[in-house]
């Protein structure tokens, strides 16, 4: 059984990351929540031995041209996925739109939409978009710009899984 993973929202230079527990059946418990340069995550990861999976992000083509960035967070994915492979670990790509339909119910939902969405579900009632304060932190205390995502990535995840506790 899964009891901790890594869940990424990687990016050209800079990657999004939220290392939760997940032994708590109802709430995921956030350990980590950081946006670093891509160097320092890779490094990070390499020398963390502390989780059973890693949830990636994958870019996906919706019939537009893309540039330079999305080739160079594609490669940085690579990287990502060797590691795993060169440690043994369990992987597992998700697609953006998978995330959209399963926390807003539409693929058309934007960042703001889901980082509401997962306010409302885990920190209903929370000043500051369920951030807190630094006197009296909130569940997503800490969370900014893609770290959001990243937590989408692990909502995504836990919500799937228990559906096919249910099956």
């Amino acid at each position: 059984m899964i009891k901790k993973i890594i869940a990424i929202d990687p990016g050209t230079t800079e990657t999004a990351f939220v290392i939760c527990n997940l032994a708590n059946n109802n709430k995921p418990i956030i350990e980590n929540a950081k946006k670093w340069n891509n160097a320092d995550v890779i490094n990070h990861i390499q020398s963390c031995k502390n989780f059973d999976k890693m949830l990636i992000e994958m870019v996906a083509c919706y019939g537009m041209p893309v540039g330079k960035s999305v080739f160079e967070t594609v490669l940085f994915i690579g990287r990502l996925i060797q590691i795993c492979k060169d440690r043994k670990l369990d992987y597992e790509l998700v697609y953006r739109k998978d995330i959209k339909m399963s926390i807003c119910g539409t693929t058309r939902a934007k960042d703001s939409n889901i980082a509401q969405a997962l306010v409302d579900k885990y920190a209903p009632m929370v000043s500051n978009h369920g951030k807190g304060t630094k006197k009296v932190p909130g569940y997503f205390f800490g969370f900014k710009a893609d770290i959001w995502q990243a937590f989408a990535i692990v909502d995504f995840y836990v919500t799937r899984e228990k559906l096919k506790l249910r099956e």
